[in-house]
């Protein structure tokens, strides 16, 4: 049965279907579209989170850390020293002249009593033969007067002369004994004199220095300038001459273990002993000079060298036996007093410390720091608790 009024409402303008594979294509579109905007959205939220933990690791300070190492059970002075030879002395001319010979040069071995050098002293050898002729001259004069006054003795006996006489003969002659006696000493003077013409060595040891040549002119005394001929030193064996500072003169007694280092010698140790002290400071430099002596049978210490002395002795009551060693380069000199920065969940925690001894490049901390801390080396000057950081390296100064 036909039914001609739905055909109409088929067939009225503005009506139409879509067709349903038209809308499926439409639907997975919408689909689609939702889902590659929800994966854009997601992409962008991880690269913010990235970037944001990028920039929070940039902005942490990077720093070095250590473990701080155990104070051992002996303290350590590292100072400074000068070595000498156990004896070492300049050798002067005694007489005026000048140079005819030099018998040795420098690193020479010399034995004592040996001839270094002859000094040419003409003027000495011309007063030396006038004193001679006078003495000579004088003596045979207090002959002549023994002659007379033991004549006048005779006469006296036979009241042939006065006493007046006589006594005048017998101080003549003793008038000329003295004369004699004076001028015997002149001579003696002289040949003192010419005998220093020659130069001998005072003890066996090295000539470290020579100051002459032939012609060289030769002063001595007050009449001229004096010039140092040689210089002798003993090398087998060495003083070496340490100033201890005045707060660390405790640590130095005679059974103190003391060692020389030597910048040519690397990684070698000299050991040496205390032999005395000076038992007094000194007020410019407020220091304590000490004497090491050292065997130097190997020739290896040389007179004049530079060395560095260490000092070794047991802890001072001062110190703690939980003391630790940071380097010097750790502390922050802060009002508050001196500071080390410690390494807490990847920030700084300040902590004020107290110095026990000063080494120099090591200080010893006797309260303020813990044995597993991590001590942060080179500190900047801003830095403040809380400041966030990041690890670069660490030291184990435990293993040093």
């Amino acid at each position: 049965m036909n039914h001609p009024e739905n055909k109409s409402d088929l067939n009225r303008p503005g009506k139409s279907r879509v067709p349903r594979g038209a809308q499926v294509v439409a639907a997975v579109a919408t689909v689609l579209l939702l889902a590659g905007l929800t994966v854009r959205m997601y992409q962008r939220s991880a690269h913010i989170h990235i970037l944001a933990a990028e920039t929070e690791q940039n902005a942490a300070m990077p720093v070095h850390v250590l473990l701080p190492a155990p104070n051992g059970n002996a303290q350590e002075l590292i100072l400074p020293g000068n070595a000498q030879g156990f004896n070492d002395t300049p050798i002067y001319a005694r007489t005026n002249g000048y140079i005819k010979r030099w018998l040795v040069d420098i690193g020479a071995e010399v034995h004592r009593g040996q001839l270094l050098a002859e000094i040419a002293t003409p003027e000495v050898d011309h007063e030396l033969d006038q004193a001679r002729a006078d003495l000579k001259t004088a003596t045979v004069n207090t002959a002549m007067a023994q002659i007379t006054a033991t004549r006048w003795q005779g006469l006296l006996q036979k009241n042939a002369v006065s006493h007046q006489e006589t006594d005048q003969a017998v101080s003549d002659l003793n008038a000329r004994r003295a004369t004699v006696e004076s001028m015997q000493a002149n001579v003696r003077r002289l040949e003192q004199l010419q005998s220093f013409e020659k130069v001998y060595a005072p003890f066996s040891g090295v000539i470290t220095a020579r100051n002459i040549d032939i012609g060289s002119l030769i002063a001595s005394g007050p009449t001229g300038e004096t010039k140092e001929l040689f210089h002798l030193a003993v090398a087998d064996r060495i003083r070496v001459y340490v100033s201890i500072p005045e707060a660390q003169v405790n640590v130095i007694h005679p059974s103190t273990h003391v060692w020389l280092t030597l910048d040519e010698f690397p990684g070698q140790r000299i050991e040496g002993t205390i032999a005395r002290d000076a038992h007094a400071i000194d007020p410019a430099s407020r220091t304590l000079n000490v004497e090491v002596d050292v065997s130097n049978a190997d020739r290896k210490l040389r007179p004049g060298a530079y060395v560095i002395a260490h000092f070794a002795s047991p802890k001072s009551v001062a110190s703690q036996s939980d003391s630790l060693l940071i380097p010097a380069n750790a502390l922050l000199f802060r009002a508050e007093g001196p500071e080390v920065g410690i390494l807490r969940n990847d920030q700084v925690l300040l902590r004020s410390v107290t110095i026990g001894h000063d080494f120099g490049s090591t200080l010893e901390i006797v309260h303020g720091i813990a044995a597993g801390d991590r001590v942060i080396l080179h500190p900047s000057d801003s830095l403040t608790t809380g400041t966030a950081v990041k690890v670069v390296s660490v030291t184990d100064g435990r293993t040093k």
